[in-house]
């Protein structure tokens, strides 16, 4: 298992990423955000998005609800706000450039924190959960979609070949899972309700932990 990635290795692979991200990935990740956004509307009005790149999921929420945005890849956030231009979505009410291990956002701020493709490329998973954990209400949820590793068969071969060329790319195929269960069961307040594989080709995975209300 290599080590967790750095922030200026992100930076910089989102930096390239931000010109082409829409086209290229945006279909490849349709379906999967959807499934987030999906949950994300279930469990509250007040949403942040963690990670939102160039606002692809601005359209999948309407004017029940009240998107703020942070990503920390300047250029991703630039394209957002071009999105949001307008007045197009009058729901994504703030987009700011903000490492998500230091949110700037008081306690119980919001009903969800969706983190879509983002867990598995931060410094410190467990301190960005922790934060997002902070800002969530009690009975809100930390919904998160990714890829995360096949733990054995040829999937894992795969993974474990590409892990260290795909750094540079801003990717990490080779993350646990059991890291974020470990994280949930050691502090207490949080438990995983749901942990699902998307289809078509299941490659995606939805994970819901839910913030208990005492």
């Amino acid at each position: 298992m290599l080590a967790d990635l750095d922030r200026s290795t992100m930076q910089k692979a989102y930096a390239r990423w931000a010109p082409v991200y829409d086209a290229l990935c945006g279909p490849v990740f349709l379906n999967a955000r959807r499934h987030a956004v999906a949950a994300a509307r279930k469990a509250g009005p007040r949403i942040l998005e963690v990670g939102v790149g160039t606002g692809l999921s601005f359209g999948d929420y309407d004017e029940r609800f009240e998107v703020t945005g942070i990503d920390l890849s300047e250029p991703m956030i630039a394209r957002a706000r071009e999105r949001a231009g307008g007045g197009r979505f009058p729901h994504v009410k703030a987009l700011e450039v903000m490492d998500a291990h230091r949110l700037g956002f008081g306690d119980a701020s919001f009903d969800a924190v969706v983190a879509q493709f983002v867990i598995t490329l931060v410094e410190d998973p467990e301190r960005v959960m922790d934060e997002c954990a902070r800002v969530l209400a009690p009975g809100g949820e930390i919904i998160l979609v990714n890829h995360f590793y096949s733990e054995r068969g040829l999937a894992a071969k795969l993974e474990d070949g590409l892990a260290r060329h795909a750094r540079p790319l801003g990717l990490r195929p080779e993350f646990r899972f059991g890291r974020l269960e470990a994280w949930a069961e050691a502090r207490g307040d949080i438990e995983l309700v749901e942990r699902r594989k998307l289809p078509p080709l299941r490659a995606f995975t939805l994970a819901r932990f839910r913030k208990r209300a005492s």
